[in-house]
């Protein structure tokens, strides 16, 4: 992602996401989707980069909503639209 390469940044996020029981519970699984979120919206990809977005708020529902990442997130996606 800090290269600006998002097909590289997603092809390493999808490794993650395609392999939930290596993270268990671990906060890098949810954030994994966030990052393929981020990585499709740099390639330009806004469909698949606000289903990922979608599913990183679903995962975060109960979530603080004034933990930073998910404000962020939030605003990333309201950009979307």
């Amino acid at each position: 992602m800090a290269a600006h390469q998002g097909a590289a940044a997603a092809g390493e996020f999808q490794k993650i996401v395609d392999r939930p029981g290596v993270v268990v519970n671990e906060i890098i699984g949810s954030l994994a989707h966030l990052g393929l979120a981020r990585a499709y919206a740099m390639q330009g990809n806004t469909s698949k980069a606000r289903t990922k977005y979608q599913d990183f708020f679903a995962l975060w529902k109960d979530a603080d909503p004034e933990i930073a990442v998910l404000r962020e997130a939030k605003a990333e996606y309201s950009k979307l639209q």
